[in-house]
């Protein structure tokens, strides 16, 4: 088959966005501050338009590179955008999520799953649909604070996390939420073990995903990419899934 012939076939499939838009007033992690934007040229005074940006690298839908939490660990520009264009499947647990906001997705999810659908392929991204990304731009929502003003997020387990990448070998997971430990875990812990232990194999993981529920659990190609710029230990990323059905 040609390249066209490829490109051809691949522009007839159905492809779904799975990136949130990005506004100031768009949920950030505690640690930082909202986007902010300002206007410094407009096409009616100056004949272009043109915006200044400021925003913390992990930012609305981001990929995390290595180096996000471990120092002697790549950065995005040691990242090759073909490391992203993987086969995808994606672990359903929208309804739990629904009866308990800190669930944890653990192996015996997992091993569901592969009774359902055969073992997880080594080479895959694995993607945990929660479906929160329906309370997307809502902050409030998205933190989901109690009275204490702990947060109640859903997230992996580092024992589903190990599994995945000790026992299958998959090369990049990602979720909903801004963070892969569930609140519980991260108060629990005093930090992101979860995270840490993704970003310390030198894998990459994508956060913020958008539109999981619209994604068969398999067959589906996931393609992440993102501006080259230097030593960036994450940064806003426009993330496709391409299905395996024709549109």
């Amino acid at each position: 088959m040609t390249l066209d012939q490829i490109i051809h076939a691949l522009k007839k499939k159905k492809w779904v966005d799975l990136t949130h838009p990005v506004t100031s007033a768009s949920p950030v992690f505690s640690a930082f501050s909202n986007m902010r934007s300002k206007t410094l040229f407009t096409v009616e005074q100056h004949g272009f338009y043109a915006q200044e940006i400021t925003f913390t690298t992990p930012t609305g839908t981001h990929i995390d590179a290595p180096g996000h939490f471990v120092a002697d660990k790549r950065c995005l520009d040691g990242v090759d955008s073909k490391e992203l264009l993987l086969p995808l499947l994606v672990i359903h647990k929208e309804a739990e999520v629904a009866r308990d906001a800190d669930y944890r997705l653990s192996v015996g999810d997992i091993a569901q799953f592969e009774r359902q659908y055969g073992a997880i392929p080594a080479g895959s991204f694995v993607a945990f649909a929660s479906d929160w990304c329906r309370r997307w731009p809502d902050a409030d929502a998205f933190a989901n604070r109690d009275a204490q003003g702990d947060s109640h997020t859903p997230g992996w387990s580092l024992e589903a996390l190990r599994f995945l990448f000790e026992q299958r070998g998959v090369s990049a997971i990602g979720h909903e939420t801004l963070d892969t430990d569930a609140g519980v875990d991260f108060r629990r812990n005093n930090g992101l073990d979860g995270e840490y232990y993704v970003l310390n194999r030198n894998a990459c993981q994508v956060e913020v995903l958008n539109n999981l529920s619209l994604l068969p659990a398999t067959g589906a190609w996931i393609h992440v990419s993102w501006p080259n710029f230097a030593a960036m230990p994450s940064f806003p990323a426009r993330v496709t899934a391409w299905l395996p059905e024709d549109e």
